[in-house]
């Protein structure tokens, strides 16, 4: 591996006054992974999009393959050889994977198309990278660690020499991630430079043959992971040592205020029940397709199919929309904080007070002085790195984005608060920041619902864990009282007795459904 693919020289890229790279150097060799390490706002994000063609490049030197490039868009930086996968995919899900794999660029015989050598040269890269599942497939019945194999084809379908590959494994389950660890080394061998952005360390040591930790914009470290440590890592990337991630958790369990028992959904989880305590974190584990987001939504009221018993602070709750779970005192920070969770072109201010808007009525008017006061006060409460309240919350990293997206439910003041999958995305720094916010919760009295496919986190943070494996509530562990081996078989079924499958499931699965099958069998 002595052959360099891909350099980049003294890259600068402002946004006004604000400088987003600052002299950035990067080598990527062929037939190499490279691991581009850094919290969020560092500028990996930016310097994708300089690599793509989205962006132009103020100064400096982009040179691949020997040759110095300027990208004017997109498709000259596809047409030199460079593309990325994204963590979230993008394609058409009413066509077949060979169709997303030639979209735009269909092989044509004559003024028609040329569906059968498409489709066979789809199926030829296909199987070049280990795929499962047939070109002719329609792309909304693969699951998404299938979706990224489609994305991956398309690279090796237009011959790239470099693939960015930018948080491609944030929801994806144990199994389809080993799955695909193999497919990045066999783009390694295929010659391919990989370029390889993640926040999980483990996923670093893993795959990666050399690091580039970038801080403020700028390349404050690189070498070889075989010489590297974690703590080496971490400290190159937030520019100090951090050394306990994870929070003392002071708080004790005090009395119930949540009982929850019977809740079922036809295809999707059963028999659901369990106590939440005053000041208790309570974790739920599993695997991709356990059921966990699914019973959190049916609390919530957003689950119309899910039927169950649930009392909250000594009172029946009847959730048949969102608004009955707020009303009783629960909060709910969805996994998808772009999606879900905010709307990034809203300001940080006009998040914070979107749920609840009627606390700021004055007859048919909004205070702007309330409506401020609470997002000042959020904003020092979080800690919430942002130039104004009246940022777009596009403009902010995507751990002050989830403390924007937190700080929305906090403002109502919940009892209750359930975050699934809190840290999704976001890098140490930030997730040290989330922790610790999530343990002043809980000293303040509030009960949490940590929803987390990241084993660390529950057994760190949670009082108590309940693992669900394929709808089931399978196990429930106390903090300290088992080893990680024992979690891991009980969300998986390894070792163990299958775990009984949903009441009255649908009798029509779809690709997806069979894969998170075999994972959790």
């Amino acid at each position: 591996m002595t052959d360099v693919l891909l350099s980049l020289q003294g890259i600068h890229k402002r946004y006004g006054a604000t400088y987003a790279l600052r002299g950035v150097d990067l080598e990527l060799r062929a037939g190499e992974v490279l691991a581009l390490v850094g919290e969020n706002g560092a500028g990996k994000s930016t310097l994708v999009k300089l690599l793509t063609g989205v962006v132009p490049v103020d100064e400096g030197t982009i040179t691949l393959n020997g040759v110095a490039h300027t990208f004017a868009n997109a498709q000259a930086s596809q047409a030199a050889g460079i593309l990325a996968v994204h963590q979230e995919t993008v394609m058409f899900e009413e066509l077949s994977v060979a169709e997303n794999i030639y979209v735009g660029r269909h092989l044509m015989r004559g003024p028609f198309i040329d569906w059968s050598a498409m489709n066979t040269q789809a199926q030829a890269v296909l199987e070049q990278i280990g795929a499962r599942f047939n070109a002719i497939t329609l792309v909304k019945d693969l699951s998404l660690a299938e979706r990224h194999l489609v994305e991956i084809a398309r690279a090796l379908s237009q011959k790239a020499s470099v693939v960015i590959l930018d948080e491609p494994t944030a929801a994806l389950s144990q199994a389809e991630i080993r799955d695909f660890y193999g497919i990045v080394r066999k783009l390694r061998t295929q010659g391919v430079g990989v370029i390889f952005i993640t926040h999980k360390f483990d996923e670093i040591f893993a795959v990666a043959d050399r690091y580039v930790v970038l801080r403020d914009g700028t390349t404050v470290g690189s070498g070889a992971i075989a010489d590297a440590s974690e703590q080496e890592l971490i400290k190159l990337m937030a520019g100090r040592a951090i050394d306990q991630i994870y929070p003392q958790i002071n708080s004790q369990p005090g009395e119930v205020v949540m009982t929850v028992q019977a809740l079922s959904h036809p295809t999707e989880f059963h028999n659901i029940g369990f106590e939440l305590r005053r000041g208790e974190i309570l974790g739920f584990y599993g695997l991709v397709g356990s059921g966990r987001s699914e019973a959190m939504l049916a609390i919530m009221g957003l689950n119309p199919a899910a039927h169950g018993s649930f009392v909250v602070n000594g009172q029946k709750l009847n959730a048949r929309r969102p608004g009955d779970a707020i009303a009783a005192g629960i909060a709910y920070v969805p996994e998808e904080r772009q999606r879900q969770g905010g709307i990034l072109d809203f300001s940080v201010e006009h998040n914070i007070s979107l749920a609840g808007l009627s606390r700021f009525a004055r007859g048919i008017w909004l205070s702007k002085l309330r409506e401020s006061a609470l997002c000042q006060r959020m904003i020092e409460r979080l800690r919430i790195k942002t130039h104004s309240p009246d940022t777009l919350l596009s403009g902010l990293s995507g751990g002050n984005q989830q403390k924007v997206v937190i700080a929305k439910w906090l403002g109502l003041d919940p009892r209750i608060v359930i975050l699934d999958e809190p840290t999704k995305g976001i890098d140490v720094g930030a997730k040290q920041a989330v922790y610790q916010l999530i343990a002043e919760m809980v000293e303040q009295g509030l009960a949490v619902i940590l929803v987390s496919s990241e084993l660390p986190e529950v057994m760190h943070l949670a009082h108590r864990t309940i693992v669900m494996r394929r709808g089931v509530q399978v196990a429930e562990f106390a903090r300290g009282s088992v080893p990680a081996e024992q979690i891991v078989s009980a969300a998986s079924g390894l070792g163990t007795a299958p775990a009984a499958p949903p009441h009255n499931p649908t009798p029509a699965p779809n690709v997806r459904a069979v894969v998170l099958e075999k994972l959790a069998a």
